[in-house]
C-alpha cells in the first residue's frame, strides 16, 4: 500500500508516517520503481503500535528500543539464553512502566470520578435552591 492509503486506514498524517521512517520507528518494507514508500500488512500493524506509544509520552530513543525487543521476542528461537534472558529484561522493565503508568492513571479516573459527584450534586443543590 502507499503512503495516502495507509495513512487514511491508520488515522495519521503523511508528515508523521515519514518523520516515523526519517527517526526508524517504522521503515515501509519497500519502496517502488518511483522511489515511494510501500507498507505491508506488518508495517501497518506497527504503525498502529506507535501510534498507541506517542500519547504514553515515550521518547522516541523508547519506542524504537521498545520496538526493537518485541521485535527480538518475536524472533527469539531460544537458542542462545543470555540473549533471551537479555530480552526478557528488557520487557520486564517496559512491562512495569506501562503498568505504573496504568495505576496511575486509574489513581487519575478515580479522582476525577470523585470531582464530577461532587460537582453533580452541587450542580442539583443550586439547582433546587
Amino acid at each position: 500500500m502507499q503512503i495516502g492509503e495507509v495513512a487514511a486506514r491508520v488515522g495519521l498524517s503523511l508528515r508523521t508516517i515519514r518523520h516515523w521512517d526519517e527517526v526508524g520507528l517504522v521503515v515501509p518494507s519497500e519502496r517502488s520503481a518511483g522511489g515511494f514508500r510501500l507498507y505491508n500488512e506488518a508495517d501497518i500493524e506497527r504503525l498502529a503500535l506507535v501510534k498507541t506509544l506517542k500519547p504514553l509520552d515515550f521518547s522516541v530513543e523508547q519506542m524504537r528500543d521498545l520496538l526493537d525487543t518485541i521485535d527480538g521476542v518475536e524472533a527469539d528461537t531460544g537458542e542462545d539464553a543470555e540473549h533471551t534472558a537479555e530480552l526478557m529484561r528488557r520487557l520486564a522493565v517496559y512491562r512495569a512502566v506501562a503498568d505504573g503508568r496504568v495505576e496511575a492513571l486509574r489513581a487519575q479516573v478515580q479522582g476525577l470520578e470523585t470531582l464530577s459527584k461532587k460537582l453533580r450534586r452541587l450542580t442539583k443543590a443550586t439547582t433546587r435552591g
